[in-house]
């Protein structure tokens, strides 16, 4: 998000400006007893995987326990929609104003992949990133996906921030 920052900004109605940030709010689901609810996760940047994984494991716990508050649920800035946990293949979520846009995830199933010239079964999950035409271009959406599944196929790229 912060190499594709249209993806992470957003259009101020006053104004009619673009406005792009320098901190990165992800709204991810998080599952309650009354449905799933997006909780946020503030400055995702300049935190750690294990940060991010302890963050996403309070959300559940206070949402389990009916203890979320407003400021737990309002302000992302780009947001995770998951039609993959119900077996959604081919998802896509809609853009919450004023965000730019919505990364779907999908169900994680085994498909047959062509690997060093041979069929292999492998495990594919479908991304999908709904944006809005007046901050984000093909260009850049098809670059921030292309990115993302590079670090999502070889962890170490995440790690090392290649």
């Amino acid at each position: 998000l912060t190499d594709i920052p249209g993806v992470n900004a957003s259009i101020d109605d006053a104004s009619g400006e673009i406005v792009y940030k320098d901190y990165v709010d992800i709204g991810v689901p998080i599952p309650s007893p009354r449905g799933p609810v997006t909780c946020v996760i503030r400055n995702a940047e300049s935190l750690s995987i294990t940060e991010i994984e302890r963050a996403i494991a309070g959300f559940a716990k206070k949402a389990a326990k009916d203890e979320l508050t407003v400021d737990d649920i309002v302000g992302a800035t780009f947001s995770i929609a998951d039609s993959g946990s119900h077996g959604g293949m081919l998802g896509t979520g809609i853009i919450n104003a004023p965000q730019a846009a919505v990364l779907g995830t999908n169900a994680v199933k085994r498909r047959p992949i062509a690997v060093n010239g041979k069929v292999e079964a492998r495990p594919v999950m479908y991304l999908s990133l709904t944006y809005d035409h007046r901050l984000v271009d093909g260009r850049e959406a098809a670059t921030f996906l292309v990115q993302l599944r590079d670090k999502m196929e070889d962890p170490s790229r995440l790690l090392l921030d290649l």
